[in-house]
Order: C-alpha cells, then structure tokens, then sequence
C-alpha cells in the first residue's frame, strides 16, 4: 500500500493502446474516448460504438465522480474523508462509500489471511520519512482494530489508514456501474485497475488487456488488478508492507488478480504480491483467479460460471 506517491504501477497493465492493438484495429465502429486523472493517475476510459459528441454528457458524469471520489480517499487532499480521519482518529457521518469501501477492505483482509491491511500507513510514513527502526509502527497495524458504522470510523491513539490498495479498484467498480446505469454494454475502464464490459465489435473474444510480462489477454464482463513490491520503492524496500513482519523474498515481478469487482481484485493482487508461493496456491486454491508473471495464461478470459 502506498501514501504520498501514485498507486499507478510501475509494471502497469496496458489497456487498447497500441501496443496492445499491435494486431489490428479495435473496432470498426465509433470509439469514444475520455482521459484525465483520478487518485493521482492517468485513467482512459474506451466506449465502444459510442461518437465524442454523443459521449460529452457522460464524460462531464464521469468526472463529477472522480471528483467525488477523490475527495473521500486521496490522502494528497488535506480536507478528504480519509485525511480528515488520519488526522483526528475518528470520521463522523461517513458517507456511504467510505463505509462500503471499508466493508470490502475487511472482507479482503479476511480472505488473505490479515496480508491486505489499510492500517499499515504508520509504517510505510515511517519508511518514507528513513526510520530505521519500525517497531512501534508495527504496534499501531491492526485492522481489527478499526471500528465502523452508520456514525462513525473510529481508529486507535496513533493509528492511521490508506486505502490506496483499493480505491483505485473501488473507482473504476463505481464508473463502469455508472456506464452501465447509462445503458453502455461494450466499454473498457482503466482507473489504474481495469473493468471490461461488454465486447468491442468486431471482436468476439473480448477486449485486448496487455499485462507486463507481454502476456494478452482478452476480458470480458471482468475486472484485473496487477500488483508488484518493487512497482514503487519507498526507501530501499518495495511499497507494499507485510503486517505481520515477515521477510519478503522470492516475489514474482507481478501478480494480476481477476474478479467481477475491481475492488477486490485491487486488494487480492496488492496482498498477492508480498506472499509466498504457498500462499498464493492457497489463496488460488479458495477460488481466487491469478496470474503470475512468467506463467502461461488463457488467451480468453470471460465470466466464470
């Protein structure tokens, strides 16, 4: 998890560019296409049949959003939700999607054994600013101990959260659901992780999604998430933290997580990527979808039944 640097990864999945539209064109019908920015990276969002002129309304939409979004999770923005509760332990009347974005960090938390843990802030701000020694960083860790409700979000003496292992996930959930609210079926969102409805016509396999290692695949009604340690370094050691303190060796250069929510798709890849072997076939094992980096995948990758 990360603080004051972009959670855009280094070893970044590369959505309908041209690279990985090296082997044709995309669709024969109109694309419309929005950039800009959100949570402090660059996000495209592809709509597939859609003309500029016909899209303006929903990229004015999309970016009210974003704004809205930003607002609750940035940790740049002093006045956002989550500086506001950093910064005096507790957030009253928290809106709804703070509350929901926590819910998923909780059940993420659960599924990867305590790995994904927004509480680690304490040490990474400790890491960044060079102490050495982490001890009493890691006695603040503890997502257990964050408690919430409909009144409020309530942390610790000295604890504080990030939420910048999901809520690039939680964004793009939040606009593809927007887009499918509009009537949209055929539309690619990149908000760091990547949603992916529908199909780009002509294509009968789904939309082209490059991951780091080169590998292509084409996704379908899916959400990826890529993760890697060493994406962002933070001092000398990689951005993503171990809460339980155990070494961090062997880790591949990426593991990409497939889910119907990006959100936890986010999650999932960011605690991925400090397990080991063992514990990422266990967490395979429960029904969890990865990729390791250097591993052979399906070329096709549509709902799972």
């Amino acid at each position: 998890m990360t603080s004051q640097l972009s959670r855009r990864r280094l070893l970044k999945i590369l959505a309908a560019s041209p690279i990985a539209l090296a082997a044709g064109p995309l669709t024969a019908a109109p694309l419309a296409v929005w950039r800009g920015q959100a949570l402090g990276a660059h996000a495209e969002i592809y709509f597939a049949g859609l003309s500029e002129d016909a899209a303006a309304s929903l990229f004015e939409r999309i970016e009210a959003t974003l704004v809205r979004i930003e607002m609750l999770f940035s940790l740049y923005r002093r006045e956002s939700a989550l500086s506001r509760l950093n910064h005096q332990g507790r957030l009253d009347a928290p809106p709804p999607e703070f509350l929901e974005v926590l819910a998923l960090a909780s059940a993420a938390h659960h599924a990867t054994g305590g790995l994904f843990d927004p509480s680690v802030q304490p040490l990474f701000a400790a890491h960044a600013e060079g102490r050495s020694g982490d001890s009493a960083a890691r006695a603040l860790i503890g997502m257990e101990k964050v408690v919430f409700d409909a009144d409020a979000v309530r942390l610790e003496p000295g604890m504080a959260l990030t939420l910048n292992g999901i809520a690039q996930g939680f964004a793009t959930d939040r606009i593809a659901a927007l887009l499918r609210d509009a009537g949209l079926v055929d539309v690619l969102v990149d908000i760091g992780e990547i949603a992916a409805l529908g199909l780009p016509e002509p294509s009968q396999i789904g939309w082209p999604v490059r991951l780091p290692d080169g590998q292509l695949l084409h996704l379908r009604d899916r959400a990826i998430a890529t993760s890697s340690w060493s994406g962002t370094m933070v001092g000398s050691t990689g951005h993503i933290f171990r809460p339980d303190g155990l070494p961090i060796t062997d880790l591949p250069l990426g593991v990409s997580v497939l889910h119907k929510s990006a959100a936890m798709a986010d999650a999932l890849s960011t605690a991925a990527a400090v397990m080991t072997q063992a514990e990422r076939e266990a967490l395979a094992g429960r029904g969890v979808e990865m990729i390791v980096a250097g591993e052979s995948t399906p070329a096709k990758l549509t709902p799972s039944s």
